[in-house]
C-alpha cells in the first residue's frame, strides 16, 4: 500500500507527465494504486496521490469493475448538476461543488488499448475528480466560496474520491 499524499503536498499541484510506455513499473504502479484505494475505502485514486505525477487513474464504483485508464482525457461534458464531494488527498472534508452530468473519456486500458467511457453520475463525478488531480486541481479549486467547504467526522459512510 502506498502512502496518500495530502494536501498541499506539491506533487497535487503539478501537472502530472503522460505515460510513454505501458510496462512493469507502470502494471506495478496500478496495482499499488488499487491496493491502497481498497485500503482506504476509495472510489477513484490518481497517481499524484500516491507521489506519483504520472497521468494514470483507478477507479471503482460500487459493485462495479475496476477501471483503469492511463493518459486519459476528458472529450466531452455535458449538463451540469450540483455534487458534495470529497477526497482522500483532503480528509475530514467536503465542499459542495459543481460536475458534470454526463462525462466521456479516453485513455489507454492496463494493456495499452484504447478505450472509451461514458459516464453519467457518480462515474462522471469521479472521472472529473481523477483526471483534475493529473492536471494538478483539487475539488477545492471548484468551490464558489469557502463557505461551501465543511468539517466532517472521519468514520461518515460516504466512499471519498
Amino acid at each position: 500500500m502506498a502512502e496518500i499524499r495530502v494536501y498541499p503536498d506539491p506533487v497535487l499541484r503539478q501537472k502530472s507527465k503522460r505515460v510513454k510506455h505501458i510496462d512493469g513499473a507502470i502494471a506495478r504502479l496500478i496495482d499499488d494504486m488499487v491496493e491502497t484505494m481498497h485500503e482506504v475505502g476509495g472510489v477513484g485514486l490518481a497517481a499524484p496521490q500516491v507521489g506519483t505525477p504520472l497521468r494514470v487513474v483507478v477507479i471503482e464504483l460500487p459493485g462495479e469493475e475496476i477501471l483503469v485508464l492511463v493518459n486519459p482525457e476528458i472529450v466531452k461534458r455535458s449538463g451540469e448538476r450540483q455534487v458534495e464531494e470529497g477526497c482522500l488527498s483532503i480528509p475530514g472534508y467536503r465542499g459542495e461543488i459543481k460536475r458534470s452530468e454526463k462525462v466521456t473519456a479516453k485513455g489507454l486500458d492496463r494493456r495499452g488499448r484504447e478505450i472509451r467511457i461514458k459516464g453519467e453520475g457518480l462515474l462522471a463525478q469521479v472521472l472529473e475528480h481523477e483526471i483534475d488531480h493529473l492536471n494538478g486541481i483539487t475539488y477545492i479549486e471548484h468551490l464558489e466560496s469557502i463557505d461551501n467547504l465543511s468539517q466532517v467526522a472521519p468514520d461518515t459512510e460516504t466512499p471519498e474520491i
